[in-house]
């Protein structure tokens, strides 16, 4: 019976660990805003009907770039197409993340495959932190990357960030109390990926100690965050 107990129990640290990205980002997930004629032109890429298939989005760290074209490469894999992730490699769907990070290597084999998807009449989704004329890129990759869209990526109100949690407690199964909700907006990170992480962890906290969501219980799962972990 104890050697039972000793492998059922888990201290509170060890549950309070466990805060990971949600398991697949999904463009269902990703709420609009200001954003619709961004998340309009990436469904037409998907359904064929886009007349440009070039595009690159830039926003300031935490917009969601990067949860964006993860949900938008799921469901290019989704629609069969041949994906790349890396944005150095032609492919049916070429997804190139944090762009002006690129060093020279990357840099020359990003225009290749830029050329070469554009040539194939291939997907090209490319992101960075800022506009394409202000890229630490070679000017010839600067150039491509600002021939096709281009969208900075806005970032949502409270009251936007708010109906995202909601609905996305509704697809965990619970409902998110209002003042639960304005807690996670004021005493955490306020990206949308982060608020997610969060709110997944505070639903595996109440599952696993049986207690209902609320605002005690959120308050008690960001109190015992380790130091050592970062409040996301």
């Amino acid at each position: 019976m104890t050697a039972i107990f000793a492998l059922s129990f888990r201290p509170m640290q060890q549950l309070l660990l466990d805060i990971r990205p949600p398991a697949q980002p999904e463009l269902t997930r990703f709420v609009a805003g200001h954003n619709v004629e961004l998340i309009a032109q990436l469904h037409a890429m998907l359904d064929g009907t886009a007349s440009e298939r070039m595009v690159y989005v830039w926003g300031a760290p935490g917009s969601g770039k990067s949860y964006l074209l993860a949900a938008w490469a799921h469901a290019c894999e989704g629609r069969g197409f041949s994906v790349d992730l890396t944005g150095l490699d032609a492919a049916q769907a070429v997804i190139a993340d944090q762009v002006d990070t690129w060093d020279d290597a990357q840099q020359h084999a990003g225009f290749a495959a830029f050329n070469r998807v554009r040539e194939a009449g291939g997907l090209w989704l490319a992101a960075g932190n800022v506009a394409p004329a202000d890229l630490p890129l070679m000017p010839e990759l600067q150039t491509r990357l600002g021939w096709g869209l281009v969208f900075q990526l806005q970032g949502l109100d409270d009251a936007e960030k708010r109906a995202a949690l909601v609905q996305h407690a509704e697809t965990l199964g619970f409902r998110l109390e209002t003042q639960v909700a304005d807690y996670l907006l004021n005493h955490t990170a306020r990206d949308m990926q982060s608020l997610l992480r969060v709110l997944e962890a505070l639903d595996r906290f109440s599952l696993e100690t049986r207690r209902p969501i609320t605002l005690p219980l959120l308050r008690q799962l960001l109190l015992n965050l380790p130091a050592s972990t970062p409040k996301v």
